[in-house]
């Protein structure tokens, strides 16, 4: 059988990973999955839809099926290279649909669009739990929902359905046209953060909300889903030429991911080794050029071996990635962290005396040492870590390699001398 085939038995409801989440995880997830459904229904009951909608609900689907297969290629490159989630855009036709369909139209764009994507990627992302993907489709189901509805109570809907010559739309429908984005990105954000929330432990709220870079690609999913709506309103043919910008912009997505893989440690997320030493020689060369000063720290794991030896090396995978997590907390803002090599980490530190530097050094030292982990027997794990640092000018080499050298040295220093300490080169 193919890696990428699922069984029957896998789609067995007592098989479902669901049911290995949280209580309430699982309590959210089906009372989502449920009020879509309740809405789907109750729109199918209330809501008439001319035949010039299913139209226009017709055009945007084609445009959604015609974006998600020009996508699909590159996301399967993408996904061959990364464990990263599969980035569709679909919000871009889903606010369209919000605007320019009525509710029941756009909730079934909705499950076609999330149906053709589940038969579309299940080829190389076959064991993606299908309780995700159906509240994936019911979250959006739910936020389209909630956007349409702002857009019908402001009478919105139909002006811009209704658009003639004397009846343009004002800056009151812009108005709820970008409420109605704002309550789709709420909702959305709101339900799926909730689960997010629960499931994990929580270090930094970007986890739930997304980062700057996440909500900006919403927001411009957003925009762009407002002008396809205008074109199917206005000229429906023209929406398909949308799809030269939503494809676009998913490679732009592509090209920052790609760009950030370049500069990072796959493992860690630190910065690799070329990109530190770039970084590191540019502050160096800042640093002699103004008689400034940098700091260089070298942070090796003690006894990481027996780690690997005793427990096995997905374990000792699991201790970089903590010791990883510490540094980048630990450091000051604008101190860059990159994986050096192995079980070794460097640190650069610009504008430090001697006496900030060790006290960063210790600060990371101690931290390490503080870690609380437990390997698969139940054993404890202990870490340690011996750090060597070297400064500029008090080491007067003005070349990059001179300065790690010294930290080197150092750091064998601090080894020789007992491990779990903090040696500086002079």
């Amino acid at each position: 059988m193919s890696d990428h085939e699922i069984t029957p038995r896998a789609w067995s409801p007592a098989r479902w990973k669901l049911w290995t989440l949280p209580r309430r995880v699982q309590a959210l997830v089906l009372a989502v999955d449920v009020a879509a459904l309740g809405v789907l229904v109750l729109a199918v009951r209330t809501t008439l839809s001319p035949s010039a909608a299913w139209t226009t609900a017709a055009w945007l689907a084609a445009a959604a099926m015609l974006h998600l297969h020009a996508s699909h290629l590159i996301e399967r490159r993408r996904r061959d290279r990364s464990n990263s989630p599969y980035v569709d855009l679909c919000s871009v036709w889903i606010f369209a649909g919000a605007i320019a369909l009525p509710l029941a139209l756009e909730l079934f764009l909705v499950v076609v669009i999330y149906g053709h994507r589940w038969v579309l990627v299940n080829r190389f992302d076959a064991f993606r739990p299908p309780h995700r993907t159906v509240f994936t489709a019911a979250t959006l189901a739910l936020s389209a929902s909630a956007a349409s509805a702002v857009l019908q109570l402001t009478g919105t809907h139909d002006h811009l359905t209704h658009l003639t010559a004397s009846a343009r739309p004002g800056w009151g429908d812009l108005a709820a046209v970008v409420a109605a984005g704002g309550v789709q990105w709420t909702v959305n954000t709101a339900l799926v953060g909730t689960v997010i929330a629960w499931t994990v432990t929580i270090e930094h709220p970007r986890q739930v909300v997304g980062s700057a870079s996440d909500n900006l690609l919403e927001v411009a999913q957003l925009a762009l889903g407002t002008f396809v709506a205008l074109a199917l309103l206005w000229w429906p043919p023209v929406a398909l030429l949308m799809i030269v910008p939503t494809f676009a912009l998913h490679q732009c997505v592509q090209l920052d991911q790609y760009k950030l893989a370049a500069r990072t440690d796959q493992r860690t997320g630190l910065l690799n080794a070329v990109t530190w030493h770039e970084q590191a020689g540019h502050l160096l060369d800042r640093a002699v050029a103004t008689d400034g000063r940098l700091g260089v720290l070298m942070v090796d794991l003690d006894w990481f071996k027996r780690i690997n030896d005793n427990h096995g090396h997905p374990v000792g995978d699991d201790v970089l990635t903590q010791v990883a997590a510490v540094l980048a907390k630990t450091v000051r803002r604008g101190d860059s962290v990159g994986r050096y090599g192995g079980e070794e980490f460097a640190v650069l530190l610009p504008g430090v005396d001697e006496d900030e530097a060790h006290v960063i050094a210790e600060r990371i030292r101690a931290r390490i040492r503080a870690l609380c982990m437990t390997a698969p027997d139940g054993s404890p794990i202990l870490l340690s870590a011996t750090i060597g640092a070297a400064l500029y000018p008090t080491i007067p080499d003005t070349t990059l390699d001179g300065l790690i050298r010294a930290a080197d040295d150092a750091l064998y220093a601090g080894k020789n001398a007992g491990r779990n300490q903090v040696a500086i080169a002079r």
